[in-house]
């Protein structure tokens, strides 16, 4: 039985995969570069002494999730859980946003996992994991990444609705809420915050792979940002927003 993690040739999916494999987990690991993940498999194979299979799937298009995972039995057959690092950005992602670069926002960073969930229902076994990341910008609305916001927070949803469902009776649902991690994505970027250790993170999701239903932020900070914003009206952070950009 394996652990299937998608996006895990770098970030957190690839600390993800040391993790999961340093604690003798065999793994089937997605992303679109299979140069990557056939490095990977060679590093953790090595080191681990796990089996690692290889997929090169674009989560940006549901046609080719089908093609190349779903109708794949053999390997469905043997997953016992399944992670979801992934996420896509696109610079100045806001209200004038191509609408094809839309559609491969939302389909990258929720269609993709909700369609894929749905898909595998039937082939995770009784007591497996399904983890989701999030991101804080999906905590409020606003005027950058707002369409990577939208979907992030649609997927936040999704997986409290998973947590209700019938059919997940018996799996352990895990959803984490992120900021910035010390990824490609947040180099060269000055942060008023501190960044999270993805290794810190994955260390924790692994701890955690068995817990029941459980909304995690990463870096904790975040879950008081996240209630300060709360309990303040909406309009009032509209309003402070215009002063403060004027």
């Amino acid at each position: 039985m394996s652990y299937l993690i998608i996006g895990a040739s770098s970030g957190l999916g690839r600390e993800l995969s040391i993790k999961f494999a340093q604690e003798n987990n065999n793994l089937i690991i997605v992303s679109r570069d299979l140069r990557d993940l056939n490095a990977l498999k060679s590093d953790l194979e090595l080191r681990f002494k796990v089996k690692v299979e290889c997929l090169a799937i674009d989560f940006s298009s549901l046609n080719e999730i089908n093609e190349k995972l779903l109708t794949n039995k053999e390997i469905l057959k043997n997953i016992k859980g399944v992670l979801f690092p992934i996420g896509l950005m696109f610079e100045n992602d806001n209200f004038e946003t191509k609408e094809e670069n839309v559609q491969k926002l939302i389909v990258a960073n929720f269609l993709s996992i909700s369609f894929t969930i749905n898909k595998l229902s039937n082939y995770l076994e009784n007591n497996s994991t399904i983890v989701g990341f999030g991101s804080v910008s999906g905590l409020l609305g606003r005027n950058l990444n707002s369409n990577y916001a939208a979907a992030k927070r649609a997927l936040e949803s999704f997986f409290e609705s998973l947590a209700f469902e019938k059919k997940f009776k018996n799996s352990k649902i895990q959803f984490y809420t992120l900021g910035y991690l010390d990824t490609n994505l947040a180099f060269g970027k000055k942060l008023v915050l501190p960044k999270g250790s993805t290794k810190k993170l994955a260390h924790i999701v692994f701890k955690n792979k068995k817990s029941d239903f459980k909304k995690t932020f990463f870096p904790k900070y975040w879950g008081i940002i996240s209630f300060a914003l709360k309990i303040i009206p909406f309009s009032i952070l509209v309003k402070l927003y215009k002063i403060l950009t004027k």
